[in-house]
This record gives structure tokens, C-alpha cells and sequence, in this order.
């Protein structure tokens, strides 16, 4: 372990050299780097008092300004994939010896956008970007989450049909998703809500067990060939989709009503 955080050290202090202004822009959460670009053209963004210009490069320290408003990186932003393995807990709790935070051990503080349950396993974004992660989180917003499950009994067009049009749970109904068969007890789940244990629940109610619960993808971001327990950071490509997925999207803070799930919460399973 101590030898995989030196190499993530090494790799966030190799990051903190003259960037160009549009990744700066992007990496500071202000917008994707497309937007940027906009913003420099039409002559609202200053460096150091100065206007700034398309392609040009800054260093950490720098006065770079928006408008009036200053864009300032304590720490760079960092948006991680991770693939969370199964007996790995979401929570910040320091006494949680199984915890994500203490598994992935990275250099800088960043926190999960969206829990997966302990028994779940696959796509995790973590980040120290507050405002991505309540834009992400709030199930407003609609943003996708996608599911490989596999159950203890073979699937049937009922079964399939049902969890698609909506599932009586947690006094509510589910909103009606994609659902897909991939095999004889796996298919594929869309899910743009995260109640508590959702997919369970819902399986449950049908009279199915989950044996076996993947995120594979989170809105643009993909599972892939991620090896369990791993992560990486996002690409450029990767953060600028993002960013045009969530730019209209609240980002108000995520209400979890007694913590049970109800409320305004996108991102669990």
C-alpha cells in the first residue's frame, strides 16, 4: 500500500506544472474546457490582471479571474474511477476499517459521488469537487447509472417487464428504467434514481435474490477493463462529456430524509 500512494504522490506533484488555461479553467471546476475556450474568446477571463488569451499557459499561484470572480486551486481537482470490490464500505467513518477511503489510500482527500452498497462491487467516481458530486447525486437530475445483476433463479419476460415499468418499494414506486437480458439469470439495469439497496429491493419484491450487483457505468464514465480495487483518473475527454451532462443540472445539496434512501438521491444502490 505505501508504495502505490508514493506513486500516486508522485503522479498529483508531476501534475503541478504550467497547464494551459482551458484545463486550468476545467480542472478548477468552473466548466469543460470547450466552454473555456468561449469564455477566453469573448474576453472574460484575465490573467494577473492582464486578458487572457486562447492557448496560453498558466502556473499554480497565478491570478486567473473569471469576470470579477477568482478561480483559485488550493489542490487540483481530481475525478477519480475507482472499482470499488466487494466488501469495501462507502463511508468517511474513521473507525471503519473496510472503509473506501482507507482502501484507496490516495495522496489527496477525495470523497465517493454515489454509494454502492458493501455486498456491490464495479464503478465508483470519487472526487474532491463538492459541486460535481451534489450535481451527480441529486435525482433530479435524472443522470444515469448502469447495472450488470445476476439472480438466484432464471429470468423471465414477466420478471424483465416489471422492473422495467416499476417496482413497489420503500413506499414509492421506482421510475420506470431500461432493462435488458444479457443471460439465462444476468441482465442489464438503467437506473436515473438510487434508493437505498434499489435493485435488491426491487428484486426482492419479485421474488428474486441478487446474487451478484456491477455498476458498469456512471452517465459517461465506463467500468471498462478496470482491474477490482484499482482506479484511475478521468481523461480530459472524459471530464468535458461530464461536464456537458451536468452543466443545466442543480446542484443544490442532497437531501437522504432518516437516511433511508427517500428524498431527492440520485446516486445509490
Amino acid at each position: 500500500m505505501g508504495s502505490k500512494r508514493n506513486r500516486l504522490s508522485r503522479e498529483f506533484t508531476e501534475k503541478r506544472e504550467p497547464v494551459r488555461l482551458n484545463k486550468y479553467l476545467s480542472e478548477s471546476g468552473v466548466c469543460s474546457r470547450r466552454e473555456a475556450d468561449k469564455l477566453i474568446e469573448e474576453g472574460l477571463v484575465s490573467v494577473d490582471g492582464a486578458r487572457a488569451e486562447k492557448g496560453m499557459k498558466v502556473l499554480p499561484g497565478q491570478d486567473v479571474r473569471v469576470g470579477k470572480k477568482k478561480v483559485g486551486r488550493v489542490e487540483e481537482m481530481v475525478v477519480l474511477a475507482v472499482n470499488k470490490p466487494r466488501g469495501i464500505v462507502c463511508t468517511e467513518e474513521r473507525r471503519e476499517r473496510d472503509s473506501i477511503v482507507r482502501f484507496l489510500n490516495y495522496p489527496i482527500r477525495v470523497t465517493y459521488a454515489g454509494r454502492l452498497d458493501k455486498e456491490s462491487r464495479g464503478l465508483l467516481l470519487m472526487t474532491n469537487n463538492g459541486d460535481i458530486i451534489n450535481k451527480m447525486m441529486r435525482a433530479g437530475n435524472r443522470h444515469e447509472k448502469e447495472y450488470k445483476v445476476t439472480v438466484d433463479k432464471e429470468l423471465t419476460e414477466e420478471f424483465l417487464s416489471q422492473m422495467a415499468r416499476g417496482v413497489p418499494i420503500l413506499d414509492t414506486v421506482t421510475r420506470p428504467c431500461e432493462v435488458r437480458r444479457i443471460g439465462k439469470y444476468t441482465f442489464s439495469i438503467i437506473l436515473t434514481q438510487g434508493l437505498n439497496r434499489q435493485i435488491r429491493r426491487m428484486c426482492g419484491a419479485l421474488g428474486y435474490e441478487v446474487r451478484d450487483l456491477v455498476r458498469t457505468r456512471v452517465m459517461n464514465v465506463e467500468l471498462g477493463n478496470l482491474k477490482d480495487g484499482a482506479c484511475r483518473r478521468l481523461t480530459d475527454e472524459e471530464l468535458d462529456r461530464l461536464y456537458e451532462l451536468i452543466k443545466d443540472s442543480s446542484n443544490g445539496p442532497v437531501r437522504d430524509v432518516n437516511g433511508d434512501g427517500h428524498g431527492d438521491v440520485g446516486m445509490r444502490e
